[in-house]
């Protein structure tokens, strides 16, 4: 089974969020103690949001809302990450998560 990321140490362990919802009123801190950077979208960047946005939808036809994770194996998060991460996206050019990230650390090497 392919690797749902491909291997990118200082890619992973990170989060995105948006600004300006007030989960974290007056701060910039994930409430979870989860020692690892957390990124937020960048104001007037509504294609940060929109990115966000559309991914949270495609999770939720695997996990509807309020769905316990912790009841799923490591191994079919793993192959809904994979599944998500392989399948095209319309922006930009039809090109898969996991296609555009192995180029870039192609290029980044």
């Amino acid at each position: 089974m392919p690797s749902a990321f491909p291997s990118g140490g200082e890619l992973r362990g990170k989060i995105a969020d948006k600004p300006g919802l007030n989960r974290y009123p007056r701060t910039r801190r994930s409430p979870l103690p989860l020692n690892i950077p957390v990124y937020f979208c960048d104001p007037a960047s509504p294609w940060q949001c929109g990115s966000n946005e559309n991914t949270n939808g495609l999770l939720r036809q695997y996990f509807p809302k309020s769905t316990d994770l912790s009841v799923h194996t490591s191994g079919h998060l793993q192959a809904v990450a994979v599944q998500l991460n392989g399948r095209p996206r319309k922006t930009p050019g039809w090109g898969t998560p996991a296609g555009r990230l192995a180029k870039l650390l192609s290029t980044s090497n």
